[in-house]
């Protein structure tokens, strides 16, 4: 089996509440249920009772969650949330519902993952892939045929798996084939690790990965990658990033709308910034 060095971890990022704005951090530590702290919260549609999504209520990019401390697998940390407009609460606060549903425009409730069984995530098949025809993505299938929900991973708030990893010269290349004018910004795609995989920019690096392990930190192993389905998510406005539906067009003409890979957590341990990359097969 090869084992070879294909970049060094350039970002990580964490997301305390589902489908908010998260945080960039110095280090993460992972456990086979994901970075710890990661969608500890999610919010309740509260009139059809499935989980929130920006897939469906694009504002949700309009609030930010943060850990107040580095949270440890078997302890909470408090989490604070910005509202729009620059207010801050607590996931805790009483209030905190309340306050996020009139800032929203929805009545939700905001819950901690613990509580999460076989839950469902809503959406509105008609804007799932913005202006991308659904049968581009699945021949056959059209949005009269979906169902308005998906359901999440078991006993979580994750939608697909509870890692994600996308390579630098992969959205090099998505530029390229794109036209000017469009920025593929990581942050469109939320990873958890962002791989500084060099000059490359000729093909969606993911790709080479799958039926691999990539081995990164002190001893962290991310096993049993998929590609990653891209969706409305990653042209939705966010802080100096416009709307822009180049972005998913790009990843749906061009590689079946999948950018990036979701995984599994092998082996349990701490990532740095600046930590090298291993894909071992």
């Amino acid at each position: 089996m090869a084992r070879q060095m294909i970049g060094k971890v350039d970002a990580l990022a964490r997301y305390p509440v589902k489908s908010m704005l998260g945080e960039q951090l110095d280090e993460l530590h992972f456990t086979e249920r994901g970075a710890v702290g990661d969608r500890a919260y999610a919010l309740r549609e509260l009139a059809t009772r499935q989980i929130a999504s920006a897939k469906k209520f694009p504002r949700l990019f309009e609030f930010r969650a943060t850990c107040d401390s580095a949270p440890a697998s078997a302890r909470m940390a408090p989490v604070t949330i910005e509202l729009p407009g620059g207010r801050m609460i607590h996931a805790e606060d009483a209030d905190a519902s309340e306050l996020i549903s009139a800032a929203l425009g929805r009545k939700v409730s905001l819950e901690r993952a613990a509580t999460a069984r076989g839950e469902l995530a809503g959406i509105d098949p008609a804007t799932l892939f913005a202006d991308v025809p659904v049968e581009k993505v699945f021949p056959g299938l059209t949005a009269a045929m979906m169902p308005d929900h998906f359901a999440l991973e078991k006993e979580s708030f994750f939608d697909t798996a509870v890692m994600h990893v996308i390579a630098s010269g992969t959205l090099r290349h998505m530029a390229k084939l794109a036209a000017p004018g469009s920025v593929f910004d990581r942050r469109r795609f939320r990873p958890t690790i962002f791989v500084d995989t060099g000059e490359r920019d000729d093909a969606f690096i993911e790709d080479e990965w799958l039926g691999g392990t990539l081995e990164v930190g002190d001893s962290v192993r991310i096993v049993a990658m998929q590609p990653a389905l891209r969706c409305v998510m990653t042209t939705h406005p966010q802080e100096d990033l416009p709307r822009d539906y180049t972005i998913l067009r790009t990843a749906a003409f061009h590689h079946q709308a999948n950018v990036g890979v979701f995984a599994s957590i092998g082996a349990a341990g701490r990532v740095r910034v600046g930590d090298p990359v291993y894909l071992d097969r």
